[in-house]
Order: C-alpha cells, then structure tokens, then sequence
C-alpha cells in the first residue's frame, strides 16, 4: 500500500475511509486518502497553530487557483512580468501591451501579477476577456489593476510561493519586461526550474525597447561571467532568448509548439506529444544529432500513446516521439524541441 495510506490509528484510518469512501468512483480517491491521512498526521506531528495555518492557506489557494484556471486549460498561455512602477506611455508599458495583444491575436491568453505598470499593460493588450491575474496582497504598491479588477479570473494570494507556482504550472511561456528584483526573480527562478527538470519545457524571453537594451547587460554577464567560469554550460543559453522586437518575441513562442505539444515522463521514459508525427528521414536524423540524450543503449521511436497515458484523453490521439532520456543537459533537450520543429512541412 502507497507510504501515506494509513494514521497508524485504526480509528483514524476508520474516518479517513469513510471520509473517501463518498469519492471512491473518482480516479483521485488514492490520492485524496493520502492528503487527508497527511492532514491527520500534523496533529500527531505536534505542528504548532502557525504550521495548521500555512498548510490550510497553501491548500486553501491552490485549489482556487486550480478552479480558476480549469475551464480554460486547454488554451495556451503567456506569463508577464515587469516593473509595477513603469508608467502608462512609457516604452516598456507601450511594448509590453503590443506584445500581449499580438499573442492574444494568435490565440493566447495573458497572465500577469495584476498590478500597475507592466503587468496592467498585458491585461490591457491581451483584453480582459483573454487575461488572468495573480495578485499578491502586499502592504503597498499591489492592487489589481482597473482591467482585471472584479473579474472572475482574478486570484488573490497571500504567499510569493504559491503565487509562483500557479504562474508556472499555468503558463506555455514567460516573458520577461524591464522591471526590479520581483521580475528578475521570476526570470531566474524559470530558467532554474528548467534547467534542474524541475518544470516542463517552455520558452524564457526577456524583452525590452530597442532603444534601452535593458536586458544586454544581463545577458553579456551571463555570457561574460557564468559561461567561462563552468557554472552554466554553453548550450543552457538556448534556454532564453534576449530580443528588442515584439514580433520576434512573438514568433519564438509560437514556433515553440508548431509542431511540439508537450511532454511527460511515464516509467523510465520521456512521451513527448507532437502535433504531427516527423518523417522517418527526419527520425534518423534525431538519433544521429542527439544520441548524446540518450541513456546508453536508447534509442528514440515514435508510436501512438501509451496505455498508462489514459488520462490524457483530449490530446491521446497526438503522435508521440519516445526514448529514455538521461535527465540532464536540459538545454540540450531544448535543442531537440527546436530541431523537432524545424522540420517540414
């Protein structure tokens, strides 16, 4: 039976059944017993009040998070940072809000922190019908903004942490706009997640007006300081990309699933979705230019879903390109990505 499945109290383990035994038609219920035997087993633990309250505000706001987000699961989604102190008019509120109109013309949706500035400029580019925000309640300076101020898709936080995990488990992308330490921040704490395996592949950008250059000298210092010294390896840069123009911004996300869907690991086994199968030609040239990704022995293959991707019902009929991967040179996965949608048509 799963670690958590029992109190260890008969009485206990009596209620928790019980308790499940009302959901017991849903494919979940293994997983319900398992939250409600962790609940129990604070008390036991002896956590203190403060402890109760993290854990009961986490959950309480996750789950919202999680109904919010629901309907609109299957529509792909961008996440905006920037500063919340840019000024309407301002090149980077100005650039920030044609970038978010432009995806939401390519069928996107915006997600922002809610707040003033740049996160206002994406509601107001995306529109609030294509908009979600994010609030997080702060003494000062964070309300939301008068665009998404009152809709349904707005969620208020009260932690930093479940806030960034709902911006990165919702979003397809994240594009980053002149701002302070919150922005970068949320900037690094993406590329690390990706590059640790720690989230699922997506598009990292950093924008900024051509005539500013904001992020250049990020980026030479990356080049400049972390490259030489080993603590990156070259081909993490293809983890991000750093440009001055909305189209080209634009273009690299929507690129970035012309023919990739998405991935999930099932055993030992990377399953990553695509959007149309690649040709065996192009197979052949997979296993020749990325041999590197694969544990020893492997090789890639494309075949139909696997049975234990049951729960993938809206996209189970997508091809899949398959192979057991090592589980490190992440930037060198996003290379593959990238090869896998260079091929025609």
């Amino acid at each position: 039976m799963p670690k958590f499945n029992s109190t260890g109290d008969s009485e206990l383990d009596d209620l928790v059944e019980r308790i499940v035994e009302h959901h017991a038609t849903s494919p979940q219920a293994d997983l319900l017993r398992q939250i409600v035997v962790s609940a129990m087993k604070l008390i036991s633990d002896g956590a203190d009040r403060g402890d109760m309250k993290l854990i009961n505000t986490t959950l309480k706001e996750m789950r919202y998070s999680f109904k919010v987000f629901m309907p609109y699961r299957r529509r792909r989604k961008v996440s905006v940072f920037g500063s919340a102190r840019t000024p309407e008019g301002h090149p980077d509120y100005l650039q920030a809000m044609e970038f978010s109109r432009m995806m939401a013309e390519r069928g996107y949706m915006c997600i922002t922190g809610a707040g003033n500035g740049v996160m206002k400029a994406g509601h107001a580019g995306a529109g609030a019908q294509n908009s979600f925000g994010v609030n997080i309640r702060l003494p000062f300076e964070q309300t939301a903004n008068e665009v998404i101020d009152g809709d349904p898709k707005l969620v208020n936080f009260k932690y930093f942490f479940t806030r960034k995990l709902a911006f990165i488990k919702e979003t397809h992308a994240v594009v980053c706009f002149p701002g302070g330490f919150g922005t970068h921040d949320e900037g690094f704490e993406t590329l690390t997640l990706i590059q640790t395996g720690k989230s699922y592949m997506l598009p990292v950008l950093f924008v900024h007006p051509p005539e500013t250059g904001f992020w250049n000298d990020l980026d030479s210092y990356i080049r400049k300081r972390l490259l030489p010294a080993g603590m990156i390896s070259e081909e993490d840069l293809h983890l991000y990309l750093v440009t001055d123009s909305v189209e080209r911004a634009c273009d690299e996300i929507t690129t970035f699933y012309r023919r990739y869907h998405s991935m999930r690991y099932v055993g030992d086994e990377l399953v990553m979705r695509l959007e149309s199968p690649v040709s065996e030609e192009d197979l052949a040239q997979i296993q020749a230019e990325f041999a590197d990704l694969l544990v020893e022995g492997g090789a890639f293959r494309q075949a139909p879903a696997l049975p234990d991707e049951a729960d993938d019902q809206p996209i189970v009929h997508l091809p899949r390109l398959i192979f057991r991967y090592h589980r490190r040179r992440y930037g060198r996965l996003r290379q593959l990505i990238d090869r896998i949608n260079s091929f025609g048509p």
